[in-house]
C-alpha cells in the first residue's frame, strides 16, 4: 500500500509542478474562483454566513480550514488535495482487497493512482477530491462490514461518510437509502441497532447544516436549496444533457442563485422563499417531462450517452487543455478513462458474480448514483464519484484474465463481452469534441484574465480558442469585449461582426456591438442590434436600458421612456434605469414622474455624483434653485473636480442672488476645464451683474 500511495502522490505532485509553468498557475476559473472567495471569507472568521446554502458547503469549509491553517494559498490547497487523492487510492485498495483479493486490491489502487481524470481533478479547486475520498473510505468500511465485522463503530463511520458525501454531492443522499437496505440484509439479528447507528452518523453530519440553514431562513434544508434549478437545467425543452445557465451567458456561480430567484419571483409576482424558488423550477421541469415525454426520453438517452462517453463533458476546464502542459495527463489520458474502465468493469462483474452477496452493494450504489446523475445533467466531475465504484470490478477483470480466457466461449461470458463491446463503442462515439473542450477552456481562461485587466493575455487566449474551434461564437464575443477595453475599437467591431456572421441569434454579440455603436455615436444602428438582443433576452434590464438610450439619442423620447420603464420594472433597484427614465420623462414634460424617478435613483445610489447632478439639473430647470444648489453641492462633495456641477451650482447660486459664491463656482469650473465656454460666459454675466448698482 505504501507503493500505491507513493505512486499516486508522486504523479499528482509532478502534475502540480508542471502546472506551475502554465497560464492556469495564477488564475482561478468558474466554481474554483467562487470556492476560493468563500473559503477566504470563512478563514477570515465568517463561519456562519447569512443565506441558505445554495452550493454544497463541505468543500468550501474544508478549503477555509486549509486557508486558516496554512494561509490562503491555492497552491498549498492543491498539495493537500494531492495527499487526499493519494489516500483515496489506499482506501480503495484496502476495501477492494477485503472484498475480492489482495492482488485485486493492489491493482485497484494502482488504477486509481494512474487514472488521468483523478490526477486532473485533484489539481483543481473543486470538490471532486472530497467526493472520491469519501466514496473510497465508504468502500473500505463496507468491506469491513461485509467481511463480518458488524460492530457499531463501522455503521457509525458509514453514516458519517454518507452524510459528508451528501454535503459535497447532494445526490449522494440516495446512496444512504441503498446502504440502509444493505444494512437490513447484512445485520440480520441486529438490524435495528445497525440502522439506528447508521442514521445517527448521517444526522451527526447533516443536523448542524440543517440547523444553520433553519437559523438563517426559518426553513428546513438538509443540505442546499438548489434542487429545483438544477433539476430544471437538466430537464427542459432546450436542455442538451449538460449545463446551461438560466439566463443566457450567465453561467458563473455568482449569478446562479440570483437568476433562479429573480426569474421565479417575476413569474410569481411576489417575493419567494428559497423553498418556493426551488418548487417553481421543479414544477417547470415536471411540466416539460409530462407534456413532452418523447422529447424527455430522447434527452435522457443523450444524458446516458454522456455518462458513458470516453470524453469528459467539461464544466469550465478541460483535461485536454491541461494535458498540453502535464506529462502525467498526456501519457495516461489516452488509456485511463471511462471508455476503458466501463468495459473492464462489465467483465469484472461477470468474473465476481458468484460473490455478489459480498460486493453487490457496490453495484447497487453505482446504479443509483448513475440514475441520480442523469436525472439532472452530466458533467465530468458529476460522474467522477462513480469511478471508485467501478475500479474494483475493472481490477477484478485484469487479475482474472486467465479465468476469462479459460471460460471462453461460455454463453454468459459471450453475452457480457458483447455488452462490454457495446459500451466501448458507445464510449468512443464522437459525442464530444476535444478541440471544442479546449476552446471553452481557453475562453474561460481569457475571461479570468480580462477580469484581472490583463487584456493582452486575454486576447491571446481568445485568439487561441478560435484557432482551435473557428466557429466557437462566445470567443468572438469575449474577444470583442476585451479589444474594446484595450482601446482597440476597430478590431472589436470586426470581432463582433465575425461572430454574428456565424450566429446571428447570439444576443450577447448584438448587445456588445450595440454598446460599441452607441460609443461611436451611431444610435440608429445600435437600436437595431439591441432589439435583436431584447428578442432573445426580454428579461434583461440592461438591454432595455441601453435600447432606451439609443432611442433617446435619436430623439424618440416616448419609445425611450417605454424601454426605460421596462428596465425599471425588471430591475427596480437599478439607479441607472431610474435615472435614465427620470431624465427622459423630464424632457417629455412629465415633471412629477421625472422627479420621483430621479429621487429614487438618488436614494439607491447616494454616492454617485452623476445621479446627484441629474437631480440637480432637473431641479434647476424647475426653478427650484435652493434644492438644485443642494444637489450640485452633494455631487461636488463626491467629485470635487466636477466642472459641470460647479458651473450649474454657480447658476443656482446666482439665481438665488448669491453672486459672490456663484462667481467662485464659475472660476472653479474654469480652473478645472479652461476651455469650458459656458462657464466663461456665466462668469462674465455674473461679474457684470455684480458691478451694477
Amino acid at each position: 500500500m505504501t507503493a500505491v500511495f507513493g505512486l499516486a502522490l508522486g504523479l499528482r505532485l509532478w502534475h502540480l509542478w508542471q502546472l506551475d509553468q502554465t497560464p492556469f498557475a495564477d488564475v482561478l476559473l468558474g466554481d474554483a474562483r467562487g470556492y476560493d472567495e468563500w473559503a477566504r471569507r470563512l478563514a477570515g472568521g465568517d463561519w456562519v454566513g447569512r443565506d441558505v446554502f445554495y452550493q454544497a458547503p463541505l468543500y468550501p469549509y474544508f478549503l477555509g480550514v486549509v486557508y486558516a491553517v496554512f494561509g490562503a494559498d491555492p497552491v498549498t490547497a492543491r498539495v493537500v488535495q494531492a495527499v487526499l487523492g493519494a489516500a483515496s487510492t489506499v482506501l480503495l485498495a484496502s476495501g477492494t482487497a477485503r472484498l475480492f483479493s489482495a492482488r485485486t486490491g493492489l491493482v485497484a489502487g494502482l488504477l486509481l493512482a494512474c487514472y488521468a481524470p483523478a490526477i486532473f481533478f485533484d489539481g483543481l479547486l473543486q470538490k471532486s477530491t472530497l467526493d472520491v475520498f469519501f466514496m473510497a473510505a465508504s468502500i473500505a468500511v463496507i468491506a469491513r462490514i461485509a467481511g463480518g465485522d458488524t460492530r457499531s463503530r463501522w455503521w457509525l463511520a458509514l453514516g458519517l461518510l454518507g452524510g459528508a458525501l451528501a454535503l459535497t454531492r447532494e445526490n449522494a443522499l440516495a446512496l444512504v437509502g441503498v446502504v440502509a437496505v444493505w444494512a437490513w440484509h447484512v445485520a440480520a439479528l441486529r438490524r435495528a441497532r445497525a440502522l439506528g447507528v447508521l442514521a445517527a452518523g448521517v444526522l451527526l453530519i447533516l443536523a448542524p447544516v440543517a440547523a444553520r440553514n433553519y437559523a438563517v431562513s426559518g426553513e428546513v434544508y438538509l443540505t442546499t436549496a438548489q434542487f429545483g434549478p438544477n433539476f430544471y437545467i437538466g430537464n427542459h425543452a432546450g436542455a442538451d444533457g449538460s449545463y446551461s445557465s438560466l439566463r443566457f451567458g450567465r453561467g458563473s456561480p455568482e449569478f446562479e442563485r440570483v437568476d433562479a430567484t429573480e426569474l421565479a419571483e417575476r413569474a410569481a409576482g411576489r417575493t419567494l422563499t428559497p423553498a418556493e424558488v426551488s418548487a417553481y423550477w421543479s414544477g417547470r421541469a415536471w411540466a416539460f417531462i409530462t407534456s413532452e415525454p418523447a422529447a424527455w426520453l430522447r434527452l435522457m438517452a443523450r444524458k446516458v450517452a454522456l455518462l458513458v462517453n470516453a470524453r469528459e463533458a467539461i464544466d469550465t476546464e478541460s483535461q485536454e487543455s491541461y494535458a498540453e502542459w502535464s506529462w502525467p495527463l498526456r501519457v495516461l489520458g489516452p488509456f485511463t478513462h471511462v471508455g476503458t474502465l466501463l468495459p473492464l468493469a462489465m467483465l469484472g462483474i461477470w468474473v465476481t458474480w458468484t460473490d455478489r452477496h459480498r460486493h453487490g452493494v457496490l453495484l447497487a450504489m453505482a446504479g443509483v448514483l448513475a440514475l441520480s446523475t442523469v436525472a439532472f445533467y452530466v458533467f465530468a466531475r458529476y460522474r467522477y464519484p462513480l469511478v471508485p465504484l467501478l475500479v474494483p470490478f475493472a481490477a477484478a477483470a485484469l487479475t482474472s484474465w486467465r479465468r476469462v480466457a479459460a471460460a471462453w466461449p461460455d454463453r454468459g461470458l459471450v453475452a457480457v463481452a458483447a455488452l462490454a463491446a457495446v459500451l466501448a463503442a458507445a464510449a468512443w462515439w464522437p459525442l464530444l469534441s476535444p478541440s471544442r473542450s479546449r476552446a471553452i477552456t481557453e475562453t474561460n481562461l481569457g475571461t479570468a484574465l480580462y477580469e484581472a485587466k490583463r487584456y493582452d493575455e486575454a486576447i491571446g487566449r481568445y485568439q487561441r480558442a478560435l484557432a482551435l474551434q473557428p466557429d466557437y461564437v462566445p470567443a468572438y464575443n469575449n474577444l470583442g469585449v476585451t479589444l474594446r477595453a484595450a482601446g482597440r475599437s476597430d478590431e472589436a467591431f470586426r470581432a463582433y461582426r465575425d461572430g454574428l456572421a456565424l450566429r446571428d441569434d447570439y444576443p450577447d454579440l448584438h448587445y456588445n456591438l450595440a454598446n460599441l455603436l452607441l460609443a461611436l455615436n451611431r444610435p440608429e444602428e445600435a437600436a437595431g442590434h439591441l432589439r435583436q438582443a431584447a428578442a432573445a433576452n426580454a428579461d434583461s434590464a440592461g438591454v432595455h436600458n441601453n435600447l432606451g438610450t439609443a432611442l433617446a439619442e435619436q430623439g424618440r423620447l416616448e419609445a425611450a421612456a417605454t424601454e426605460f420603464a421596462l428596465a425599471v420594472a425588471l430591475e427596480p433597484e437599478s439607479s441607472r434605469a431610474h435615472r435614465n427614465l427620470g431624465a427622459v420623462l423630464a424632457d417629455l414634460g412629465r415633471r412629477d414622474e421625472a422627479f420621483a424617478h430621479l429621487s429614487r435613483a438618488t436614494a439607491l445610489a447616494p454616492d454617485d455624483p452623476e445621479v446627484r447632478y441629474d437631480l440637480g439639473a432637473f431641479l434647476l430647470s424647475q426653478d427650484r434653485n435652493a434644492d438644485a444648489a443642494e444637489a450640485f453641492t452633494a455631487a461636488i462633495r463626491l467629485r470635487p473636480a466636477y466642472a459641470e456641477a460647479h458651473n450649474n451650482l454657480g447658476i443656482a447660486l446666482g439665481s438665488l442672488g448669491d453672486l459672490d459664491r456663484a462667481i467662485a463656482q464659475f472660476e472653479e469650473a474654469l480652473r478645472i476645464d479652461p476651455g469650458f465656454t459656458d462657464a466663461a460666459s456665466n462668469l462674465d454675466t455674473a461679474r457684470r451683474a455684480r458691478r451694477r448698482p
